[in-house]
């Protein structure tokens, strides 16, 4: 399984939406995502920072993306 990746929210976003997850609404500084025949929607917190490990793989495992599938993405 290859390492996950460093990332900002910003690209993290982006990524999300290239795999089908649409931006629902911005509450606060969280940016809450999903997909039609998706549910729960995907909640990715928006700082001007790189996200933090066990955040970034909480949020892969909440959207069922594997880590490579997310490299894939970017």
């Amino acid at each position: 399984m290859p390492k996950l990746p460093r990332l900002k929210s910003k690209q993290l976003i982006k990524a999300l939406k290239q795999a089908g997850f649409r931006l629902d609404r911005i509450s606060g500084s969280h940016y809450i995502l999903y997909k039609d025949d998706f549910h729960p929607p995907v909640t990715v917190p928006c700082h001007n920072k790189d996200l933090k490990t066990g955040t970034l793989s909480g949020i892969l495992k909440q959207a069922k993306i594997s880590v490579s599938e997310l490299i894939d993405l970017l």
